[in-house]
C-alpha cells in the first residue's frame, strides 16, 4: 500500500458545523493523523445529525476524543495533546479560545512548532468580530447572491454552503503553507481564514468587473455573463448547457445547429452585437435545440468541438460514466450505519493516494486508546470518565 503523504502531522480538530470541519478532512483524506475533540456528549447537532449524511461526510478518517474543556482536568489533558501535535484546527466565537486559555499564544508557549488554525465568520477583529458567522450571510455580504438568479429575481443563493466550504479549502492551503515554512524556520505560525473573506475571493472575474472597470455586475441567470451564447437551451426531452467562446466555436455552433443564417446575420456578427442581441439569440437557438433529445445534441455538438453537457439530478450525477471512471466516490464500514458510500478528494497524485480508511466515529470511540497514548492509566481514565472529563 502506497504511504500516506501526510501521516507524520498530528492533528487536532477542535472544529464543528462544517467550514472547520471541510478544513480538517482535506488533511484527514491525505493521511494526517486526527483526533477529533468534542464535548462528553458529542458534537450531534453541529452539523446535522450524528448519523446522518452531512455529519458522515464531514468527520471521516478520525478518531474521536470526548473532553469538557471547561474542567481543568479537561484542558490539562489538551495542553499534554498540544505539546505533540502539529496542527490546530478550531473555529469557536474569536472570544471563546481566549476565555478558555487556548488561543494560539497561550499554546505557542507550549509547544512553538505548533500550526493553529483559526476560521471565523468575519475575521480575528475588527468591527463584526462577535458577530455570529453562517454560509448564508456571508453569500449575501461578499455580494454573490445579489449575482446569482435570473434577472429581476431578486437576491437567490447558491444551492451549496460556497462560502463555509471555500473557507476550509483555503484553511487547509493555509495550513499546509505553515507546515511547509515551518521546516524552514523551524516555528509554526497562527493560520486565519473567515467566509467573508473566502467568499469574496470567489467572486473572482466579478470582483474585477467592479474594482478595474468600474461594472457592477447584476443577476444573469443561466446566461454567462460575457460569453455568448452560453446558457441553458431546451431539448425534445429536457434542457443542455451550451457554452461558446470565440468567433470559431461559435460558427461551429451554428454549423452544428444546421443553421448557417445565426451565422450570416450582422445582429450576432461579432461579440458585441451578440452581447446586446442576446435574448433574441438565444430563441432563436432554441427554437433549433427543441427539435433534437439532450443526449442527441449532447453528442452532436462536443463531436463538432462546441461544449456541450447535460444537467444533471444529483442521483444522475454518480451514474455518469465519465463520473465512475474518476473514481471520486469510496466506500467504508461505519459500526452503526454499514456501509457508506462517500464524496472523496478531486485531486490525485501519482505515487500517494488519497484514502477514505475509516467511517466517522462514533463520540468518545477512541478516548481510552487517546489518553492512553498520553500515559494515563487505568485508574486514572475510570476517575476521569467518573468525573465526567471525558
Amino acid at each position: 500500500m502506497p504511504s500516506s503523504p501526510l501521516a507524520r502531522f498530528k492533528v487536532l480538530d477542535l472544529t464543528r458545523v462544517r467550514a472547520g470541519p471541510t478544513a480538517v478532512r482535506q488533511l484527514a483524506d491525505w493521511g494526517a493523523q486526527v483526533i477529533k475533540v468534542e464535548s462528553p456528549e458529542g458534537d450531534a447537532g453541529l452539523g446535522g445529525e450524528r448519523h446522518g449524511p452531512d455529519f458522515q461526510q464531514l468527520h471521516r478518517n478520525k478518531r474521536s476524543l470526548t473532553l469538557d474543556l471547561k474542567q481543568p482536568d479537561g484542558l490539562a489533558i489538551l495542553r499534554r495533546l498540544v505539546q505533540q501535535t502539529d496542527v490546530l484546527a478550531e473555529n469557536f466565537r474569536p472570544g471563546v479560545k481566549y476565555r478558555l486559555g487556548i488561543d494560539y499564544e497561550s499554546l505557542r508557549a507550549l509547544n512553538k512548532r505548533l500550526v493553529y488554525a483559526s476560521i471565523s465568520g468575519f475575521g480575528q477583529d475588527g468591527p463584526y468580530v462577535d458577530r455570529p458567522g453562517f454560509d448564508q450571510i456571508a453569500q449575501g455580504m461578499g455580494g454573490l447572491m445579489s449575482i446569482t438568479g435570473l434577472p429581476g429575481q431578486g437576491p437567490v443563493r447558491v444551492g451549496i454552503p460556497v462560502a463555509d466550504l471555500t473557507a476550509g479549502i483555503f484553511t487547509a492551503l493555509g495550513i499546509l503553507i505553515a507546515l511547509l515554512e515551518r521546516e524552514q524556520s523551524g516555528e509554526g505560525q497562527w493560520v486565519q481564514s473567515n467566509l467573508l473573506a473566502a467568499q469574496i475571493s470567489m467572486l473572482d472575474f466579478q470582483a474585477a468587473r467592479w474594482l478595474i472597470a468600474k461594472e457592477v455586475p447584476g443577476q444573469a441567470g443561466n446566461n454567462h455573463p460575457t460569453s455568448i451564447p452560453t446558457g441553458v437551451f431546451p431539448t425534445a426531452d429536457g434542457h443542455i448547457n451550451i457554452a461558446t467562446a470565440g468567433e470559431e466555436t461559435y460558427r461551429r455552433l451554428c454549423t452544428a445547429l444546421e443553421a448557417p443564417q445565426l451565422a450570416e446575420d450582422p445582429a450576432y456578427a461579432s461579440a458585441q452585437s451578440r452581447l446586446e442581441n442576446r435574448d433574441r439569440l438565444n430563441d432563436a437557438i432554441a427554437a433549433v435545440t427543441r427539435g433534437r433529445s439532450s443526449a442527441e445534441w449532447v453528442e452532436r455538438l462536443n463531436a463538432a468541438g462546441v461544449p456541450c453537457g447535460p444537467i444533471y439530478r444529483i442521483n444522475e450525477v454518480f451514474e455518469d460514466p465519465q463520473v465512475k471512471h474518476l473514481n471520486i466516490t469510496r466506500r467504508v464500514q461505519q459500526p452503526v450505519l454499514g456501509e457508506l458510500e462517500l464524496v472523496g478528494q478531486p485531486i490525485e497524485l501519482s505515487r500517494t493516494p488519497w484514502q477514505l480508511h475509516s467511517a466517522t466515529p462514533e463520540p468518545g470511540q477512541h478516548t481510552e486508546e487517546i489518553l492512553q497514548e498520553l500515559g494515563y492509566s487505568a485508574d486514572e481514565i475510570t476517575d476521569l470518565r467518573r468525573r465526567r472529563v471525558v
